[in-house]
């Protein structure tokens, strides 16, 4: 029901979670109001705070409402993975962690 009774906690483990090769994808189904999982996709620009005052490191939620999806503009699976290449990017950067030049073989010939 998407109803969050250890808000706290959850912020806590978010945040301590964002240091880590995660992404947390949040599918919203029903009426209900979706406020606090909407807090918890810092989407708004408002970063995730755990209840000791640190700031995540990075975004890791996506929330879609189930309800959005439903006008069939975009599909849910589009929906969830929008911001997970970002978020991939985010990791990868924050760890300075680069791609290895991988050399293809070249084409070959035949005389």
């Amino acid at each position: 029901d998407c109803v969050i009774t250890d808000t706290l906690e959850t912020q806590d483990a978010l945040v301590r979670a964002s240091d880590l090769p995660l992404s947390i994808l949040i599918v919203g189904v029903g009426n209900a109001d979706f406020t606090q999982m909407e807090i918890l996709d810092t989407d708004n620009g408002h970063r995730l705070e755990s209840s000791t005052g640190r700031v995540v490191t990075r975004d890791i939620v996506q929330f879609v409402p189930m309800q959005e999806v439903h006008s069939g503009q975009i599909s849910v699976v589009e929906a969830l993975l929008e911001e997970l290449p970002g978020q991939f990017l985010t990791y990868m950067r924050c760890r300075d962690i680069r791609p290895h030049n991988i050399s293809a073989p070249g084409p070959s010939y035949v005389v």
